[in-house]
């Protein structure tokens, strides 16, 4: 479980330091609002770094929500299964999609990266020719990180697939309706706490 906490606890912290960005695309869309319509001088360099804020943080962020568990899943019927072969079941779509796709992202953004870098490429949508090549650096990065947390996945399904338990992982935030139901749920046991007493 080191090696497994020690990958999460890189997750975790690479997707708090990019989630920084969201305030980031927060300001300057405010400021861009407020000088195109209020002051009637528009930027011409905010739409750019809008693109360049949301594209980092989605591009850094997927280990992280790896790392949480919160990726987008069908699980109608993979949650009826017994733990164990759900473990099984991700150990093998691991090796058949997640890697060869991580491994295309990681080959193809380096060579996409290393053009841009050559070319001192900039935007052509951009009126301030912006530089894009430190932006498409983030991309054979971010799957890095998805290789490396794809690792750690790997070791935590083998220990389920052992044990028929999901090891924990390390927490972070939840979503606000967990918060609501823990909350419903802990009520609950207090309330039937009480009656018990009572009685």
């Amino acid at each position: 479980m080191k090696f497994v906490h020690a990958i999460e606890g890189l997750s975790l912290w690479v997707g708090r330091a990019f989630g920084w960005c969201i305030l980031i695309l927060t300001l300057s869309v405010s400021y861009e609002v407020f000088v195109r319509y209020v002051l009637n001088a528009p930027t011409v360099w905010a739409f750019d770094m809008m693109i360049q804020m949301y594209g980092a943080l989605f591009l850094m962020c997927g280990a992280y929500a790896l790392a949480q568990d919160t990726h987008v899943r069908a699980d109608v019927v993979y949650r009826l299964l017994p733990v164990k072969v759900q473990a099984g079941m991700d150990f093998l779509l691991y090796f058949l999609f997640f890697f060869p796709g991580v491994l295309a992202l990681v080959w193809f953004g380096y060579e996409i990266a290393a053009d841009s870098w050559r070319y001192k490429e900039v935007s052509f949508n951009s009126p301030a020719s912006i530089q894009i090549y430190f932006f498409k650096s983030l991309i054979p990065v971010a799957g890095a990180l998805l290789l490396i947390q794809g690792a750690a996945e790997l070791v935590r399904c083998v220990m389920t697939m052992r044990t028929g338990i999901w090891p924990e992982r390390l927490a972070d935030v939840k979503e606000t309706e967990d918060l609501l139901s823990e909350a419903d749920l802990n009520e609950i046991a207090a309330i039937h706490s009480d009656e018990n007493q009572s009685r």
